[in-house]
């Protein structure tokens, strides 16, 4: 698999180095040289096989032989060995595809194992990888448990303090080990401004092996192709012409991988990129201007986040497959609104959670009758318990991940957002 730098083209690399640096020269994002497509034919078969040996032949059309396809398929099946995508109906014509049964109770277990078994694949020898990423909530957990005590891999997650529930703060800030966490004094903007300083400081990069696993690294992203086809392959056969899949969106990494999904072949008719009110892409869609503007604190607090770092990949993509980027769909939803999709759930006897109630609240507006239409369950609601229980004035039990986890001390660093500071934790980690 060739890969090239979105931002220098001239630079390539294989799979491999792509997994391993994370980043290219000047923070720039790789992007697949070759965008594979299978036939009508293929794709019946492929919708045919269950979820592990279906992805293994998927993922297999992107890596090509740098990994041999039993070596893909272990890597697969050791990565998503917990239950898969599930659909469950809302009303007639609109389900919610659940991406939050794996060990984290998030969508990013996909990504995120996948990228730790591959890593793992790749580094026989004695270097000591260092794993540096930003999260808005649900990555530092899915992260941190799937590198958990894994040898040879440090992993430092920066978070921005006070702006995740206290839920998603213990379910990876109480491991220790290898797992470091820093709480930083700002927006998760910041905590990846700081990410990407690191990434562009050469004797750091060369002096911890830094690594990045957030979902500019292609292994996370690739994974998440794998559970499109698997909702398209659930969902009733008189559904699959005409589908709309709505995509809680904060750093674009899931969208981009739905629209791969259908770069491969799969017939999905439409999109709907989602946010809350930080809507730098939205209002971008619109007016054609690039205008981020401060990051603001929601109770969609994964979705927080001003300068998405996917959205290159989204354009290239459009580019390369010469698709009309006016014909995305896109919406914006602010707290006020959310909070009132959440009770409208309710009383159709769905429990949900504020990220996946933005989705299927601009599915809702924007779908007709004759229209399908998916909207993501990208985290189980018991990660916002308090948020949850008040709005909707119901008890949400906990599952044992997170039970377990509940009174366990949190073991997080605190750090002003300062690069040098920073530098100097990540040196002597």
């Amino acid at each position: 698999m060739n890969l090239y730098n979105l931002k220098h083209k001239n630079e390539k690399v294989s799979f491999a180095q792509a997994v391993k640096f994370g980043l290219g020269f000047n923070q720039g994002l790789f992007f697949p040289n070759d965008l594979p497509i299978i036939n009508n034919k293929e794709l019946k078969n492929l919708l045919n096989m269950n979820f592990i040996e279906r992805s293994t032949k998927i993922l297999n059309k992107f890596i090509g032989d740098e990994i041999p396809i039993k070596d893909l398929k272990k890597c697969i099946k050791n990565a998503f060995s917990f239950s898969g995508p599930k659909i469950k109906p809302v009303l007639d014509n609109i389900a919610c595809l659940e991406l939050f049964h794996g060990p984290t109770l998030a969508f990013k277990d996909f990504g995120a194992r996948f990228m730790a078994q591959i890593l793992s694949y790749l580094n026989q020898g004695n270097e000591i990888v260092t794993i540096l990423t930003a999260t808005s909530g649900d990555t530092g957990a899915a992260v941190a448990h799937a590198f958990y005590k894994m040898p040879k891999v440090r992993v430092i997650i920066l978070y921005p303090k006070g702006k995740i529930s206290i839920l998603q703060e213990k379910m990876f800030c109480t491991l220790g080990k290898n797992i470091k966490t820093i709480a930083i004094d700002g927006s998760f903007d910041d905590c990846q401004s700081l990410v990407k300083q690191a990434f562009n400081d050469q004797e750091l990069k060369n002096k911890k092996g830094l690594n990045s696993a957030n979902s500019i690294n292609i292994s996370r992203l690739l994974a998440q192709i794998c559970y499109y086809f698997e909702a398209f392959a659930l969902i009733p056969e008189e559904y699959k012409k005409n589908l709309t899949i709505s995509v809680p969106c904060g750093n674009f990494g899931n969208l981009t991988a739905g629209l791969l999904a259908k770069s491969l072949g799969l017939p999905i008719k439409s999109f709907i990129a989602a946010t809350n009110a930080n809507d730098t892409v939205p209002r971008f869609l619109k007016n054609n201007i690039w205008d981020p503007k401060k990051t603001i604190s929601t109770i969609s607090n994964a979705m927080d986040i001003s300068q998405p770092n996917n959205w290159p990949r989204v354009e290239e993509l459009f580019k390369r497959k010469k698709w009309n980027l006016k014909k995305l769909g896109y919406g914006s939803i602010n707290d006020k609104k959310t909070i009132q999709t959440l009770v409208e759930l309710k009383n159709l006897k769905y429990v949900s959670e504020p990220h996946a109630a933005i989705a299927y609240k601009l599915l809702k507006n924007k779908i007709s009758d004759k229209t399908y239409g998916l909207f993501l369950g990208t985290a189980h609601p018991a990660k916002f318990q308090e948020t949850i229980e008040k709005i909707l004035k119901v008890k949400i039990s906990l599952p044992v991940s997170l039970k377990s986890r509940e009174n366990l001390p949190l073991l997080s660093y605190h750090m002003k957002p300062d690069f040098i500071k920073l530098r100097e934790f990540l040196l002597e980690a």
